[in-house]
């Protein structure tokens, strides 16, 4: 049975939607599930705009046999050749043997080293500013290379004002029948998994989302619609969404706030971070608070990337501060985070050194950050008599956010 959503007179939506993978690019847990989104023009030419997971090609095929009626496919634009939407092609052209691949010269290469084409189709290279008309509608070839493959284009059809736009603007969650943002209450149910899929797919290529957003905003306002590859069409509150993007590429906090990380192994370390995040709030500071061994690292990214300011309380373990809490920062480093300020608290039952190495690792391996010069030093537990001390750091908080 098929399953398609009209997104203009001359545009479907022909993807699919997978709730049964557990973790994306079996790494991040998306307990949502995710979608994959394919896009048929019909015109006098008639176009499919990406493909899908291996998973989802059946229905990818079902639902293009179904709006063509008996038309050929003549044309298949690939604008990103990741497996989860390039391996559908395979399925695709075995039906459609006929049809054109257009994409860049990198996804050419990336089609052969994956096998993803079974027969010899004809192959057009898509280069910055061509255009390829289809009809009365034509669209307009942009490089967006490391957002996030270098295979990456972008194109925008220009009698709509469609921005076809890959993985960018993309976001983890199964559509679950609905299909445009209007439909969703995005900023409240959405917006989280958007950021953490920005942040730990594409967060560590800002500039090249920056450049991106350029050529987006030479558009102006003949952009109306953006389709990406994952996650709702945008058809209102463009500017919006493009500006959580610049902010998260720029790696600006969205949110004066505090995001407060804390690895315990008995409890102590964990009790002491519960002591300074209610002095925080206390103080008027919006505090996030999260166990490191029980959140999962991709949402302390996103957090991460949403908040001005990181406290990290960490128990010294082998001499060094506690694994998970390192996992944490090297993802962070990887990432590219920067513009952030830090504030640490250490506990140590006969040697404390946690707060000297993760303050190391904050001035000299993340760029732009900064570490506040008050800190907390606990032996075991945070003593009865150590009060004045957590207050003295949550006034150092409250202070650089509020300025």
């Amino acid at each position: 049975m098929h399953c398609v959503r009209k997104v203009t007179d001359a545009l479907w939506w022909v993807g699919a939607n997978d709730r049964r993978t557990a973790l994306f690019e079996n790494i991040h847990p998306i307990p949502q599930g995710v979608s994959y989104n394919s896009y048929l023009l019909l015109d006098e030419k008639t176009v499919l705009f990406d493909c899908v997971d291996w998973s989802a090609a059946p229905r990818l095929v079902e639902n293009v046999e179904h709006l063509l009626g008996g038309r050929e496919l003549d044309y298949i634009v690939l604008h990103h050749l990741e497996p989860d939407h390039g391996a559908g092609l395979w399925a695709v052209l075995q039906k459609w043997p006929k049809a054109k691949l257009v994409s860049s010269l990198a996804a050419q290469r990336f089609i052969d080293q994956f096998g993803f084409a079974p027969i010899a189709a004809e192959r057009i290279t898509a280069k910055e500013g061509e255009r390829l008309s289809f009809g009365k509608h034509a669209i307009t070839f942009y490089a967006a290379p490391m957002v996030h493959w270098p295979d990456v284009m972008v194109s925008f059809e220009e009698t709509e004002g469609i921005l076809f736009s890959a993985d960018a603007f993309g976001t983890f969650g199964a559509l679950n029948g609905k299909l445009f943002n209007d439909e969703l209450d995005f900023p409240h149910d959405w917006l989280p998994e958007a950021r953490r899929y920005y942040t730990n797919i594409v967060g560590k290529y800002g500039p090249q989302v920056q450049a991106l957003l350029t050529k987006a905003a030479a558009l102006g306002d003949r952009l109306k619609l953006i389709c990406p590859l994952h996650g709702p069409v945008w058809r209102s509150d463009l500017s919006w969404f493009i500006g959580k993007y610049d902010l998260w590429s720029r790696y600006e906090p969205e949110d004066q706030a505090v995001l407060l990380v804390y690895g315990s192994m008995y409890g102590g370390t964990e009790e002491a971070a519960e002591a300074l995040a209610a002095a925080l709030v206390e103080r008027g500071v919006s505090v996030a608070m999260h166990d490191v061994s029980a959140t999962h690292v991709s949402h302390l990214i996103a957090q991460s990337f949403r908040v001005s300011h990181i406290v990290l309380a960490s128990p010294t373990y082998n001499m060094d501060f506690f694994p998970p809490m390192r996992d944490y920062l090297e993802d962070m480093k990887a990432l590219g985070l920067k513009n952030r300020i830090f504030a640490v608290l250490e506990n140590g039952t006969w040697n404390p050194n946690a707060g000297k190495l993760m303050g190391q690792f904050i001035t000299q391996e993340l760029t732009g950050c900064t570490l506040l010069e008050t800190t907390l030093t606990m032996r075991s537990k945070l003593a009865k008599n150590q009060a004045p001390e957590l207050g003295a750091l949550a006034d150092a908080i409250a202070g650089s956010i509020k300025g």
